[in-house]
This record gives C-alpha cells, structure tokens and sequence, in this order.
C-alpha cells in the first residue's frame, strides 16, 4: 500500500508600488499570479486598495509557505531603504512583473 505525502504549499513574499520609489507593500502568498490579480482590481489589501498599488516590482519563491511567511516578516523589519535597494538590485527598471508571472 502506497503511502501519499501531504503537498506542501510553495510561498512567495512579493513588493507592490505605485511606480519607482513609492509607497511600498510586502506581502506573501501560495498563489502569487492570483494574489496579484487580486491587488491589481482593488480587491486585495484595504492598504493596496487605498495607495493604488498595483505594479509588482519583487518576486521570492520559497519551498514552503513557512520559510515565505519568515522572509516577509524580515523585509517587513527593513528599513525602506533597504527594500528600495533589494528591488533595485532585482529590478532596476522597477517594471512591473506581473506580465512575466507563470508561477502557479
């Protein structure tokens, strides 16, 4: 008798804006295309909602939803500038990587 192991949810921690260097969103989720999706028709976050943030500017993918919801406390502890830096170094054109999205 075969024995299934439990499917582990995946995690990503992502960073939304409402252009280069503006208000700044972390959040995380086990279905980041949806979760965007989400954001971008103003039926995410009330703090998205209200910043009109909509362009995702960072993407991190983790094994677990656990090892997700431990980044995002981190970034979530950083000093802005640091988050500015982080998206700098990943996206320098701070484009919007929603378009690019084919994680789920």
């Amino acid at each position: 008798m075969a024995h299934t192991l439990p499917r582990v949810k995946r995690g990503y921690v992502y960073i939304m804006t409402n252009g280069p260097s503006g208000t700044l969103y972390v959040g995380v989720t086990s279905a980041i295309a949806a979760r965007v999706a989400q954001h971008r028709a103003g039926e995410g976050s009330e703090f998205c909602r209200r910043h009109r943030l909509t362009r995702l500017v960072h993407v991190e993918r983790y094994g677990t939803i656990t090892e997700a919801i431990a980044r995002e406390k981190q970034l979530k502890a950083w000093q802005r500038g640091w988050k500015l830096n982080l998206i700098g170094r990943s996206n320098p054109e701070w484009a919007d990587l929603y378009p690019t999205l084919h994680l789920d």
